[in-house]
C-alpha cells in the first residue's frame, strides 16, 4: 500500500492554495511551524539566521544554513512554481448577455478549455485596496459555472470534436441579474466597494482534492503542476539534514506564462537571495561566485505519464509509469536543463534512498514544453536536473498522479538536499 498519509497531506496543502499567493501563505505556515524566520527584502539581514525564508507576492524562497557553512558554502537548490493555468478575472469583470451576468475572463497560461466546462467555480486571489492593503481572498463555495452547449445545438460535438473561443465561450454564468462583480468582492473583504483599486483574482474548482481507485491509488485534485512540487519542495527542505550545503528551496510565481515577471525565475530573485545569504556569511561577490560554481539545481516539475488512451503520443522507448518514482527528463534541444553530470546527481540521491527513477524524452515530432529549469540554469550558471513526478491530464482543471508517487517524490528531494 501506498504512504497515503503523505498523498493526504499533498491534497491538504492544495486544497488550502487555490492561488500562487495562497500557495505561498500555506508554504510559509509550515516553514514557520518548523522554526523558519520571515524575513523582509527591503531591511537589513541578520547574520544570525540560519533558517529563514522570503515571499515576493505569489513566490518564495527558503533556506536552511548549517552551522559550520562558510561564503564558500554551496547551494542545494530545489525550484518549484505556484502559479497553474486557468482563468481570471478581467479588471472590468462583469458582462451582461441574453439575460445572464458573466464574468469577463482572461486565460492565464496554456489551459485545457473544455476542462473548465460544468465545475463549480470559485474565487480566490489578492486585492489592492486604498491605503496600500494587498488582503488574500478565498471564495471557496460555488459562485460561477461555464456551461457546455447542450447536443442538440451542436450534434457533431462527440465526432467532429469541441471547439471552444476564449474570448466567445468561457465567460462563466454567475448571477442572473444585479452581477455587480466588485460589490461582491467588497462584501467578502467587509471593505468599501470605493476602496478596492485592482485585484489579482482567479477562478479554482471548489471540489477538493480526494484520493482514487480501487485501492486508493491515485490522486484526483486541481493544481496538481505544480503544487505536488511546491509541496515536496518545501517538505523536503524542512526534512533535510545536510551539514555540507545550504539547502533552499524557491517557489516561483509566473512559469506557466513564460517566467519574465519581476518574481519568475528570469527575475533577480533567487540570484539576489543568495548573494544576501553570502553576504551575511561575510564574503563578498569572489566567494558568491566560488559557492554557485559547486552548486546544484533540481528543477522539480510535473512529468507526462504514458496516457494508456493515447500511447501512440509517447516515445515509445520511454513510457513512464504512475506510482512507477520520480521522472528526470531529457531534451537535447534544452527545453529540459537534464545533462550527463545532473542527472547522475539526482539518480544517486535516488539510490541512497532505494527510490526507483524513471526516465522521460519527448516525441521527436511533438515540440516539448520547458520548465524554470533551464532558465535557472542560464541565470546562475550552475548545474541544473529537471525532475517530475509522473502525472495524467497535466493542465486541466483536474489533474490525475499516482499517490504512492508522492511519498517517493518528496524522498527523493529530501536525499537531494541532505547530500
Amino acid at each position: 500500500m501506498p504512504d497515503l498519509d503523505a498523498a493526504r497531506d499533498l491534497l491538504t496543502f492544495i486544497d488550502a492554495s487555490p492561488s500562487p499567493f495562497h500557495a505561498c501563505a500555506t508554504a510559509a505556515a509550515r516553514l514557520d511551524g518548523a522554526g523558519f524566520t520571515q524575513i523582509t527584502e527591503a531591511e537589513a539581514w541578520a547574520t544570525d539566521l540560519p533558517r529563514a525564508y522570503i515571499i515576493r507576492d505569489g513566490s518564495l524562497v527558503a533556506w536552511s544554513t548549517p552551522d559550520d557553512a562558510t561564503p564558500i558554502t554551496p547551494f542545494r537548490i530545489v525550484g518549484a512554481h505556484t502559479d497553474s493555468p486557468n482563468l481570471r478575472l478581467k479588471p472590468h469583470a462583469d458582462v451582461e448577455r441574453a439575460g445572464a451576468q458573466l464574468l469577463a475572463v482572461e486565460v492565464y497560461g496554456t489551459v485545457l478549455y473544455n476542462s473548465w466546462l460544468d465545475r463549480d467555480l470559485g474565487l480566490s486571489g489578492r486585492v489592492a485596496v486604498r491605503g496600500g492593503g494587498l488582503p488574500l481572498l478565498r471564495v471557496d463555495r460555488p459562485i460561477a459555472r461555464i456551461p457546455q452547449l447542450a447536443i442538440h445545438l451542436d450534434n457533431t460535438v462527440n465526432t467532429a470534436g469541441l471547439v471552444l473561443n476564449a474570448q466567445q465561450h468561457l465567460h462563466p454564468v454567475w448571477a442572473v441579474d444585479n452581477g455587480d462583480f466588485g460589490s461582491f468582492v467588497a462584501q467578502e473583504l467587509g471593505v468599501a466597494v470605493e476602496d478596492i483599486l485592482a485585484w489579482d483574482l482567479m477562478l479554482h474548482d471548489v471540489n477538493p482534492g480526494t484520493l482514487l481507485g480501487r485501492d486508493d491509488e491515485l490522486i484526483s485534485a486541481a493544481r496538481i503542476d505544480n503544487l505536488c512540487s511546491s509541496w515536496a519542495a518545501i517538505e523536503a527542505l524542512v526534512a533535510a539534514t545536510s551539514t555540507r550545503e545550504i539547502g533552499v528551496a524557491v517557489l516561483f510565481d509566473h512559469e506557466e506564462v513564460g517566467s519574465s515577471s519581476n518574481r519568475g525565475a528570469a527575475s533577480p530573485m533567487l540570484e539576489s537571495v543568495l548573494e544576501r545569504i553570502v553576504l551575511g556569511l561575510g564574503g563578498g561577490r569572489e566567494e558568491w561566485r566560488r559557492g554557485l560554481a559547486a552548486s546544484m539545481c533540481v528543477s522539480a516539475d510535473m512529468a507526462h505519464a504514458t496516457h494508456p488512451n493515447y500511447s501512440e503520443r509517447h516515445d515509445p522507448g520511454h513510457w513512464i509509469e504512475l506510482n512507477g518514482g520520480p521522472v528526470v527528463k531529457h531534451n537535447v534541444s534544452q527545453r529540459y536543463a537534464t545533462d550527463a553530470r545532473s542527472a547522475a546527481a539526482f539518480i544517486e540521491a535516488c539510490e541512497r534512498v532505494n527510490v526507483p527513477v524513471q526516465k522521460y524524452v519527448h516525441r521527436n515530432d511533438l515540440p516539448c514544453g520547458s520548465t524554470i529549469g533551464p532558465i535557472t540554469a542560464a541565470r546562475l550558471g550552475i548545474s541544473t536536473v529537471d525532475v517530475g513526478a509522473p502525472q495524467l491530464s497535466m493542465h486541466s482543471a483536474r489533474e490525475l498522479m499516482g499517490s504512492a508517487d508522492v511519498a517517493l517524490y518528496r524522498t527523493a528531494l529530501t536525499s537531494f538536499l541532505s547530500a
